[in-house]
């Protein structure tokens, strides 16, 4: 019978739990059982260990199947997450919502395309240059809103924000009449 309260060899320990010695070594090594402790301390922190294993949070390198298993509920969490938000109507499929921007970029467009025919009704006295510069302009907001559907979709980092676009013409002068 070995004593309980006072240090063991790792061949004693070994014996008395049914492994090698050289698994006792590993286990030290691995600081799982503390060096100089009697036999007892090395008893509950051999248990100890074990448990751990048997209960999934401690593999045979601490990391395989312990990790697996983490990264594996991260992802079922984040499908979850993902199928929640969607019954919530918080996310939608990316070709839907760029099927709407389209349609709707060619409402904007169409309108667009009816100023200039509306401002020369309204001021046919405007001039030719003024009405050239705005028929410029509305193009350009016309074209833009032609392309935005593809270009918010498209991960290109030299892509220019809209916000950030400099008008390509100059505006109509400040003190521009139009009759109503």
């Amino acid at each position: 019978m070995i004593e309980m309260d006072y240090p063991v060899t790792q061949a004693e320990f070994a014996k008395l739990v049914g492994i090698s010695q050289q698994a006792v070594s590993d286990l030290a090594q691995r600081s799982l059982l503390a060096e100089g402790a009697s036999a007892q301390t090395w008893l509950l922190q051999y248990t100890g260990h074990l448990r751990e294993v048997a209960a999934g949070r401690l593999g045979a390198n601490d990391h395989g199947l312990v990790a697996e298993r983490a990264r594996l509920a991260k992802e079922q969490a984040d499908r979850v997450a993902m199928q929640n938000a969607i019954t919530r109507r918080e996310i939608a499929p990316v070709g839907l919502l760029e099927e709407v921007l389209a349609r709707v970029a060619t409402q904007i467009a169409k309108i667009l395309e009816t100023i200039p025919k509306t401002i020369r009704t309204r001021a046919p006295d405007l001039a030719p240059s003024v009405l050239a510069q705005i028929e410029s302009d509305i193009a350009d907001a016309r074209n833009l809103a032609a392309s935005l559907p593809s270009r918010l979709f498209k991960n290109d980092a030299d892509q220019e924000d809209a916000s950030e676009r400099e008008p390509e013409t100059e505006c109509a002068p400040d003190n521009l009449q139009v009759g109503q």
